[in-house]
């Protein structure tokens, strides 16, 4: 009988919608929780968080966060080792949406070349999160890639450090930075041990209607009202492109936006349309 990738099988199983709805897995990734000031992080690692789409390596096949097969080229994976890994797949700062497009795709092409696989753990090692990137490290320095690296990982001082460092990153366009304990086990879904860090904070909603401008926006998109998952409603009437406004998100379709806190009432507040979760289809 032949060996059984079980790491592949869960993530089919997952595409499908056989596993139970919440239910962890093998291949349900490590996520990161907000960041509060009231959390001592001195001594943890500190990185840029990379704005792109999330890879998951089973060490024969890449697939998205939410477990769909990806197609990128052999080249792009060639290096790759035969053993997990968790990264962000990134075209650089600002190019989500040319990522995002460029992953979607069916089949094979140049394309990804364009591409890194930003490594940011190893899920099947042992040890806490120093030990396991070490893993990754010692396999890159023997099979380098020219489309992978291992994201840079500094110890954080205090909290200064830290804003000097988010001020810095957001500076040169980059979306916040990701804290994480240096000896964190990897675990399943979201954790008090991985945090991400930004000037701001996003979430999703969904699109209710479309709410018709005035002045230089009269005949097309004003704002939309959306709904959070908890059924509150809002308008989000500032963040948009020119071409966004001529030709906004159709009505159902899941957006991210940016806000600052929240009023008592659980409205955002002073939210801006960011993007449609374009990778909510992979």
């Amino acid at each position: 009988m032949p060996d059984i990738n079980w790491g592949r099988v869960i993530c089919l199983l997952l595409c499908s919608g056989l596993l139970l709805a919440g239910q962890a897995s093998a291949t349900e990734p490590m996520l990161p929780k907000v960041y509060a000031e009231r959390v001592d992080i001195s001594g943890w690692l500190l990185s840029e968080k990379l704005d792109g789409v999330r890879g998951y390596w089973d060490g024969q096949q890449l697939f998205s966060k939410n477990g769909h097969l990806l197609y990128p080229p052999a080249e792009f994976v060639r290096d790759l080792p035969d053993f997990p890994l968790e990264g962000e797949l990134w075209g650089g700062r600002g190019t989500f949406e040319l990522t995002s497009g460029i992953v979607k795709r069916k089949q094979p092409h140049r394309g990804w070349l364009q591409l890194k696989f930003a490594i940011f753990d190893v899920p099947d090692a042992s040890g806490g999160f120093t030990q396991r990137i070490k893993t990754a490290q010692n396999w890159f320095d023997a099979h380098p890639s020219i489309y992978a690296f291992i994201i840079s990982q500094i110890p954080v001082i205090d909290n200064d450090h830290l804003q000097q460092e988010l001020q810095r990153i957001e500076s040169l366009g980059g979306e916040g930075l990701i804290v994480r304990k240096a000896d964190a086990l990897y675990i399943s879904g979201r954790s008090m041990e991985i945090l991400k860090v930004k000037s701001y904070q996003d979430a999703e909603a969904t699109v209710v209607a479309h709410l018709s401008g005035k002045g230089r926006n009269e005949g097309r998109l004003g704002s939309l009202l959306v709904e959070l998952n908890d059924g509150t409603q809002f308008k989000i009437g500032t963040g948009f492109s020119d071409e966004e406004r001529e030709y906004p998100p159709p009505v159902g379709e899941v957006i991210t936006f940016k806000y600052y806190g929240k009023y008592p009432s659980g409205i955002p507040k002073f939210p801006a349309f960011l993007r449609i979760r374009a990778d909510k289809m992979l």
